[in-house]
């Protein structure tokens, strides 16, 4: 065999250098609630029902407690979402107001990075030379619509058309008003927990109850679509986001300042990357879900925009100096020479037990003879004339 067919025959036994590149790269589902009251969400500590779906992705992987909307509207907030930008600059800063014509969103930049992006369900962003997505059939785009019945054959025939990575963006309509969709009956009226900031009294119990039903309608399209994914073989490839967008359109939420509209669920699912049953308590927003996402498929940082990357926090790289700050365990124990910033605490090592306890005995004895009962001390606070 001569040297020209050596080499045909190596490279016809190769796979073309494309797809090993597309099969190294993750793809991407977020799915997009639509004024969704986020502590409602049983694994956010929701007593009303059992969110079964959206708490899988949590389970299986992290969830975001300090996740929040710079703006309680839909529009801001999902050009926000797209662009990376604050409402001021991408200029949607009103609801159902056009962005400026001449910026860039997600759309542009995944295509550069090799992704195909596609969006089902509720648009919502314009215009379209802007947010020029693909657009994905079988889910409701009308967020005052009636009904909401969907399929998800267009979903797969989108995650299942070729070997490229894909980026798809999956917009629920519910629960936004008029909840009218979903089963209330699975709710009693009299049993339902309702916010501290709702008025308690049966028009409200009977309204929160329909609420409650498309919070159930919601989670079963997320299981849907997770469902899918799984079938398809793309589920552990995929790295799954859940995000609760603003709050409800109840007091203090949507269209508020206050933490029941700003404050949103952020979920997170990829088994490679993120460890399952993590929390993580690190500030984020939806302006820096963009770069984030671009950093996971390995793309080009984007200039000038406003968000910032939290894949550290996502990953659970980040979690550890988090925790240092905000989760203090009772004895700390650093060696000062070798880790001067005190990163590394060697408290629960078996070789300094003893050392430690030595000098635990010897603090406690300092504070019998000052007279220091230590946190009763900071709880005690007597007050005296100036």
């Amino acid at each position: 065999m001569n040297s020209t067919n050596v080499k045909s025959l190596v490279f016809a036994l190769l796979p073309a250098a494309g797809f090993v590149q597309a099969q190294q790269k993750p793809n991407i589902v977020v799915i997009l609630a639509d004024d969704l009251a986020s502590n409602e969400i049983s694994c956010y500590g929701g007593k009303n029902l059992i969110t079964p779906n959206i708490d899988r992705i949590a389970k299986e992987g992290v969830r975001f407690t300090n996740n929040f909307a710079s703006c309680t509207m839909s529009v801001p907030i999902r050009a926000s979402l797209y662009t990376g930008l604050y409402p001021a600059r991408h200029g949607s800063y009103q609801n159902h107001k056009a962005s400026n014509p001449d910026i860039k969103s997600v759309t542009h930049y995944f295509p550069e990075a090799g992704y195909r992006v596609g969006r089902a369900g509720k648009t919502h962003t314009a215009p379209r030379k802007v947010y020029n997505f693909e657009k994905i059939p079988g889910f409701e785009e009308n967020c005052v619509s009636n009904t909401a019945n969907y399929t998800v054959g267009g979903i797969r025939e989108f995650i299942q058309r070729d070997n490229n990575p894909f980026c798809l963006f999956v917009c629920s309509i519910h629960p936004h008003a008029p909840w009218t969709w979903g089963n209330q009956d699975e709710f009693d009226a009299d049993k339902v927990i309702l916010p501290p900031n709702c008025v308690d009294n049966q028009e409200t119990r009977k309204l929160f109850r329909k609420y409650l039903a498309e919070i159930r309608a919601l989670d079963d399209e997320v299981g849907a679509v997770l469902k899918v994914l799984e079938e398809s073989g793309k589920l552990d490839n995929t790295l799954v986001i859940f995000l609760g967008e603003q709050g409800p359109q109840l007091p203090g939420g949507k269209w508020t300042c206050w933490n029941f509209g700003q404050n949103s669920a952020l979920a997170a699912r990829y088994p490679a990357k993120i460890k399952a049953k993590s929390t993580s308590h690190a500030i984020v927003q939806y302006e820096d879900i963009l770069p984030t996402l671009i950093e996971v498929a390995g793309g080009d940082e984007i200039a000038g925009i406003d968000g910032k990357s939290f894949l550290k926090a996502l990953y659970g790289k980040a979690k550890k100096l988090v925790d240092r700050y905000v989760r203090r365990p009772a004895i700390e124990f650093y060696d000062m020479e070798k880790d001067p910033w005190e990163l590394n605490n060697l408290a629960e090592e078996k070789k300094y037990a003893e050392r430690i306890s030595r000098m635990k005995a010897e603090l406690q004895k300092w504070m019998l003879q000052q007279g220091d009962t230590g946190a009763d001390m900071d709880i005690k606070q007597e007050k005296y004339a100036l």
